[in-house]
């Protein structure tokens, strides 16, 4: 009965159109009422204690960090440092989103932030280029869910304080991942032009490939500075954000000069508004998160799954499912925040690494945000490409069916994940 009433107040609401983070908070009240437990305090004061968290700093300085990166220039040198060194490949344009669209994972670990900063660039290049604008967008789409893997992540964050994992690990576990969904990406992109007979740019000589790499030397520099101090120990993954955010302010006030003073109000209030929305969203769902616990939900969805907790693989293909049914409807955030709670008991009585979990839970989520009919990449890139959003759907589907497939074979292949893990954690 508790497990009806928690379905029926949040899918109910959310049908009405109500928004997800208020939708949380009345599945929230109504769960009370079921438990005869209502009480106001106790509703506040979980929303408070939600956004309450020395590890969700990390989400604010991210998300400055992307809007420096992409206002002050480094954004653009990084897609042409990604032209020179594989512009001139046959279809070398959409290899350059690949490229790039991994670089800038290392930066702002927002796919939205990146998908609309790699649409602005490339998107009017490609389609000039002779390429289709539906497939090329749906590319874009698609590389912008490389974001939220290769640390730093927003999402490894959240997941990392909703399940109590370490932050750090989950960063660190997420670079080889990242890297196998973009090779899983090239490889459909080749496939997909080889019969195209597009004249591609003349080959850069070395000088000029230099050259775009001294350009974009210090915006390279940033994913190297957190990595190498995550590796070490140097610093936690909060303050890794504050230095990133750091950095990029510098590099791009000072070093490239194009983020002019006058501009730095615009874009801490972008910022400040994209994460008044993301912690409104953690606050509220906390509330849930608590009374879920409360209701012992987690002991009931164990219970019905307890036919898989013996076969660790077919519990997590169940897990992915369930994850990619409910990626269609909800943005990445609330199913992190609602399902993790949930899930999280039942993956650690079946044995399963909680680290290599949530890298798998995080791709699935992170391909959620390309598919239909939600989609928020989806509908970045179709607002700052002004494409329909059918055309980016009908251009997204072949990369995304690409991506669930590199994530299942994750899943029947643990190690693909662990070992790599292993070797960056120490």
């Amino acid at each position: 009965m508790t497990i009806a009433v928690f379905l029926s107040s949040l899918l109910g609401t959310m049908l009405l159109g109500v928004p997800i983070a208020f939708a949380l908070l009345l599945c929230g009240v109504a769960l009370m009422w079921h438990l005869g437990t209502f009480d106001s305090q106790i509703l506040a004061q979980n929303i408070i204690e939600g956004a309450n968290s020395f590890p969700l700093l990390a989400v604010p300085f991210f998300m400055l960090a992307g809007e420096i990166m992409n206002t002050g220039g480094l954004s653009k040198r990084i897609v042409n440092f990604a032209m020179a060194l594989v512009g001139h490949i046959r279809g070398g344009l959409g290899y350059v989103t690949i490229v790039a669209a991994c670089v800038l994972s290392a930066l702002s670990g927002s796919a939205v932030a990146d998908a609309a900063a790699l649409t602005a660039l490339l998107l009017p290049m490609m389609v000039k280029a002779g390429h289709d604008k539906a497939r090329s967008g749906g590319l874009i789409a698609a590389c912008g869910v490389i974001g939220p893997i290769i640390p730093p992540s927003i999402g490894f964050v959240i997941f990392g304080v909703a399940a109590n994992v370490s932050i750090s690990k989950l960063f660190l576990a997420g670079i080889f991942p990242g890297i196998w969904l973009a090779l899983g990406l090239w490889a459909t992109w080749w496939w997909l032009i080889r019969n195209e007979k597009l004249e591609p740019p003349p080959k850069r000589n070395r000088g000029e490939v230099l050259t775009a790499l001294k350009e974009a030397g210090w915006a390279l520099t940033l994913p190297v500075v957190i990595l190498v101090g995550l590796r070490f120990g140097v610093f936690t993954p909060t303050e890794a954000a504050v230095v990133a955010a750091v950095i990029a302010l510098v590099v791009a006030c000072v070093v490239y000069r194009e983020l002019k003073w006058h501009q730095l109000y615009a874009v801490f209030l972008a910022s400040a508004k994209t994460t008044a929305v993301v912690m409104f969203l953690v606050a509220a769902a906390m509330v849930s998160s608590w009374l879920i616990t409360v209701a012992q939900l987690p002991d009931q969805v164990v219970e019905l799954l307890t036919p898989f907790l013996d076969r660790p693989i077919l519990l997590m293909i169940a897990i992915m499912i369930l994850a990619m049914v409910v990626g269609t409807a909800m943005d990445m955030t609330p199913t992190i925040l609602i399902l993790t709670p949930v899930l999280m008991p039942l993956v650690k009585q079946a044995g399963i690494d909680p680290v290599y979990f949530g890298v798998l839970f995080i791709i699935n989520n992170s391909i959620g945000l390309v598919t239909p009919p939600v989609g928020t990449v989806l509908n970045a890139v179709a607002g700052v490409g002004r494409m329909r959003m059918d055309q980016v759907t009908r251009g997204v589907m072949p990369f995304m069916l690409v991506q669930f497939a590199v994530m299942f074979l994750m899943v029947l292949f643990p190690q693909i994940v662990t070992e790599p893990a292993k070797l960056f954690g120490g």
